[in-house]
């Protein structure tokens, strides 16, 4: 490929910009900050524990491959890719380990199996698979993301510490939502094999969460309470669910001509930069 050639299609109005924000969530997470509902709580501070780990996966997924990238404007968008990701991973560590330490949760359990699959994924699974891996966690994030910022409805009610921390995480996820993607099509990954790796790391993620949310309210001591799963339920699929509305683009991801920004969220990202001012 010639050095010349276009390998990012990131449009060239947004930009990748790591922002070093730290965050005070130690009040917050003594309690129910996610509209005071207890499941909602959980399973926000499930997805939380699963990002560390999963975090400096994307990053060394990409990075494995950063020789074979001649566009310099990838080449700096993979950059900006590995600092965004690596404070998101410190924000989150901080946020899990104050976590477990207030509600007495064990750290350890939650990220476990988690630990234990990632060691075996990069033992005995191809780098290309791994990164195909990355691109699609990388686009539920994004659609969890632009739901995040999208829908005012979903953060109105939570604490006001944690709704920041979220929203910028969201924004930045969005901005890199289609560094891996690039990457894997200039190495030559496979449709096929796209596919194949959203299908399970839908299975995967899923069970993550659901392993993390059983933990914390057996903790809290309500893992049985038939009020906590129907409150579940609504959160996840109600009116003002957070799932809601998200199937089409995910179903968009298995289409051949599938790239990220074919769904234009910049204008998200510019509102919320306006409400940062």
């Amino acid at each position: 490929m010639s050095k010349d050639q276009t390998q990012s299609f990131t449009p060239e109005d947004v930009a990748i910009q790591p922002r070093n924000r730290q965050h005070d969530l130690a009040e917050a997470l003594k309690g129910d900050w996610m509209r005071k509902d207890v499941f909602a709580t959980a399973w926000f501070n499930a997805m939380s524990i699963t990002f560390p780990l999963g975090e400096q996966f994307f990053i060394n997924s990409v990075r494995h491959y950063r020789d074979r990238i001649t566009d310099p404007k990838l080449q700096e968008e993979m950059r900006q890719f590995f600092s965004q990701e690596a404070v998101h991973l410190r924000e989150h560590k901080r946020y899990n380990e104050m976590l477990c330490e207030l509600r007495g949760y064990d750290l350890e359990k939650l990220e476990g199996p988690l630990r234990r699959r990632m060691s075996w994924v990069k033992k005995n699974i191809p780098a290309r698979e791994q990164l195909a891996g990355t691109v699609a966690v990388e686009h539920l994030t994004a659609v969890l993301a632009e739901k995040a910022l999208g829908d005012s409805g979903i953060f109105a009610d939570a604490d006001p510490a944690m709704r920041d921390l979220w929203q910028w995480h969201s924004v930045e996820e969005m901005e890199h939502k289609a560094v891996a993607f690039d990457v894997y099509r200039a190495i030559g990954g496979t449709e096929k094999m796209r596919r194949a790796a959203m299908r399970r790391s839908t299975l995967f993620l899923t069970w993550d969460i659901l392993h993390g949310v059983r933990h914390i309210l057996k903790c809290d001591g309500v893992l049985w309470s038939p009020k906590v799963w129907f409150s579940g339920i609504r959160f996840l699929f109600g009116k003002q669910g957070i799932l809601k509305g998200t199937w089409a683009p995910y179903k968009d991801f298995f289409r051949e001509d599938f790239h990220p920004w074919q769904e234009d969220t910049s204008d998200l990202i510019v509102q919320w930069e306006v409400q940062q001012q």
